[in-house]
């Protein structure tokens, strides 16, 4: 019969951020392991709290299917001598696989046949498998940061303090840093006491719960939102939901218990961002906010325990909140003494990157890199000037009291002193615009000031990083250049900017070529970053439901303007989907296969000895004036239906004359035909790496 199976490794609590993916993996690998093992199951779940994994595997067999495999030996005419007789090969073969001659078949492989040997490997019990395969499953994993304890060279998330492992009712035998498996777990760390002695697997989760463990990560998250809303509607508001808040909570507690506590209203007068970064970042709580969308002074916790004594842990949690805001409330003060202006002399003594200069040289490269983009996209006097006093300001907030102490509101406050200055509000706006989009799915900036100074800030370090060698590889990435290349990749996008890919690198490098000592040239980084950027663009397009095909076609033409490869990807991805596309890609290959051999577009009338090729290039000249106004205007769709129109010309073109004529003028002339064709179309995309599935 089958029996459940029950894995727990205790731990010493675990950072939040480690639990989701330990979880996944430990599924993975028990799924892969089972499947090697030949152990059938009906269902696997991971559970974990802080102190704990958990792998429950439903149903396990009792042992393992039995496995049956064929092994290759000698050809058949090696086996036996003329007399039909075993040769030593055959003999030496069967002993070496413990078989007789009579477990032979013969294998036909091509027109030789072989002899195999049929050997059946009975399946072992599965409680011997599983005291084999559990070290493997917990050693498997692996965490961002794992630790040694002791003297023991395991490493682990944190120091492993209890194993539990039953099958059935049996414990699974085994070892694993200096502990052995038992049938034993414990409860909350504060709200149980002692040893909780598990019977079976069926049985685990009752007494976990009695013992004041939830141990279901969804579970408990749904748990916490629900307290977290009944609290805030009490106090006639609502919490906008924060996953990635709600997912750290979860993950560092056992026993959820929401509770909600005030502050004095007074610090409502504070800028809303002050408020809640203390209270999300640094406290782990929800602030609650009216109907109306204003924040109230109120704000919801959630506790690892029961409501016992919660209106003691609610005043500590005032109390810790009330300090964090009064500091803040000095700050800010503090910081207003002088204009935001007036710190910018103290980026000099803030390095940027080491080899890189200083905050403020960083400054200077960008007001300089941002009205080389105004000028580009043609900014008139007054947005230039608010371009340039937005880059001067921009990085000004980050030797302000309060950014020191709560880095997260970079670029808000910014923005916040910029306004109580007396600052434009395009230049305040610009400040706080330049640091987006800080992470996957964030806004982009909206202003053209922000837009620039975005772009600028991002593509200066992207360059500064690539020229002293500091480049992304695998998994790592310290200084976010990925993030920031989507980001510009992003602002061009969704902006319809259409800026030169190549010119911004050239303008970004040569704002650091007088400063600092650089280890590659402009060709090197242009070459570089062109292919980092191209990486990107394929996952954008990607992301966007192209097709490979699709996305090396409009890649392969060319990619300096980056909001321009979607333009055409989209075109082509649609096109796709018209009859027109094979009458396109029939004339493109046609074309595209002999136009290999040309060495010239240009057509010389008197070598038209055809008519059909007379009329082909008639065509092929009103066609390029229709098309060329067409890809102007980036109407990618119109100028691909109108090169369609070429197929039967085209057609008519190649049963009339044979291409390869022996005259090489009248061959040049009409090799140039086709190669303008393909030029044409190759303005959109390279049809031949879209792949045609035959019908």
């Amino acid at each position: 019969m089958a029996k459940d199976f029950l894995l727990e490794v205790g731990i010493e609590e675990m950072p939040a951020r480690f639990l989701g993916p330990a979880l996944t993996q430990l599924k993975e690998i028990t799924v892969k392991t089972l499947q090697e093992q030949r152990i059938t199951y009906t269902d696997i779940q991971t559970y974990g709290t802080p102190r704990r994994l958990v792998l429950f595997v439903k149903d396990l067999a009792e042992g393992q299917a039995a496995l049956e495999k064929e092994v290759k030996g000698p050809a058949k005419k090696a086996a036996y001598d003329v007399e039909g007789n075993p040769t030593k090969a055959i003999l030496g073969f069967t002993k070496s696989q413990g078989v007789t001659l009579e477990d032979l078949v013969i294998r036909n492989i091509g027109q030789v046949e072989y002899l195999y040997a049929m050997k059946r490997e009975e399946g072992r019990p599965t409680a011997q498998v599983l005291s084999e395969i559990c070290p493997n499953l917990i050693t498997g994993l692996h965490f961002p940061k794992p630790m040694r304890w002791g003297q023991l060279e395991l490493r682990f998330a944190r120091p492993i303090r209890w194993l539990l492992a039953l099958y059935g009712a049996d414990v699974v035998p085994f070892g694993l840093a200096n502990l052995k498996s038992d049938r034993v777990t414990y409860g909350h760390r504060f709200l149980a006491t002692g040893e909780l002695s598990i019977t079976n697997p069926a049985d685990y989760f009752s007494k976990l719960r009695a013992a004041y463990v939830l141990i279901d990560p969804v579970e408990r998250k749904e748990i916490i939102w629900q307290q977290v809303q009944e609290l805030a509607a009490q106090e006639g508001g609502v919490v906008e939901k924060d996953e990635d808040l709600l997912d750290e909570i979860t993950n560092i507690i056992e026993w959820p218990t929401a509770l909600c506590g005030a502050f004095d209203p007074d610090f409502l007068k504070l800028p809303g961002a002050v408020l809640v970064t203390p209270m999300r970042e640094h406290q782990r709580y929800f602030p609650v906010i009216s109907i109306e969308g204003k924040l109230l002074n109120k704000f919801i916790a959630v506790r690892n325990g029961t409501t016992a004594y919660i209106e003691i842990v609610t005043a500590g949690n005032e109390k810790v909140l009330r300090a964090r805001l009064a500091d803040a409330a000095f700050f800010l003060a503090e910081d207003l003494k002088q204009p935001l202006a007036d710190k910018v002399n103290g980026l000099k003594k803030v390095v940027f990157l080491e080899g890189l200069g200083s905050i403020a040289d960083k400054v200077d490269r960008i007001g300089a890199l941002a009205d080389h983009l105004a000028e580009a996209l043609g900014a008139d006097e007054a947005q230039r000037e608010s371009i340039q006093r937005g880059a001067l300001l921009a990085k000004a907030d980050l030797v302000t009291n309060m950014v020191y102490e709560f880095p997260e509101l970079q670029g808000e406050m910014g923005r916040e002193y910029a306004l109580r200055n007396g600052e434009a509000p395009e230049v305040a706006e610009a400040i706080f615009e330049h640091y987006l989009p800080r992470f996957a799915g964030d806004i982009l900036p909206e202003s053209l000031s922000g837009k620039m100074l975005s772009l600028a800030d991002k593509m200066d370090t992207i360059v500064g990083c690539f020229a002293i060698g500091i480049q992304p590889t695998g998994s790592q990435d310290p200084y976010a250049l990925r993030r920031q290349a989507l980001g510009i990749c992003h602002i061009l996008i969704e902006g319809r900017i259409h800026l030169s890919l190549k010119e911004l690198i050239q303008w970004a490098y040569q704002g650091y070529q007088e400063a600092v000592e650089l280890k590659s040239d402009l060709a090197q980084v242009t070459s570089e970053i062109e292919e980092f950027f191209k990486q990107r663009l394929k996952g954008i397009l990607s992301d966007r439901g192209l097709s490979y095909d699709t996305i090396d076609a409009v890649l392969t033409v060319g990619f300096d303007d980056l909001a321009d490869v979607v333009d055409r990807g989209v075109a082509v991805a649609s096109f796709r989907e018209l009859p027109a596309f094979g009458a396109l890609m029939t004339a493109f290959n046609r074309a595209n296969n002999l136009a290999k051999h040309a060495t010239t577009t240009q057509i010389e009338a008197v070598h038209l000895e055809h008519p059909a090729e007379q009329e082909l290039s008639k065509l092929l000249i009103n066609l390029e004036n229709e098309v060329k106004p067409l890809l102007a205007q980036r109407d990618y769709a119109g100028a691909l239906q109108k090169i369609a129109t070429i197929q039967r010309p085209l057609d008519t073109f190649f049963e009339s004359v044979m291409v390869m004529a022996e005259n090489e003028a009248v061959k040049t002339n009409r090799l140039a035909l086709l190669k303008k064709l393909v030029q044409l179309s190759m303005s959109v995309a390279d049809f031949s790496k879209i792949v045609v599935e035959s019908k």
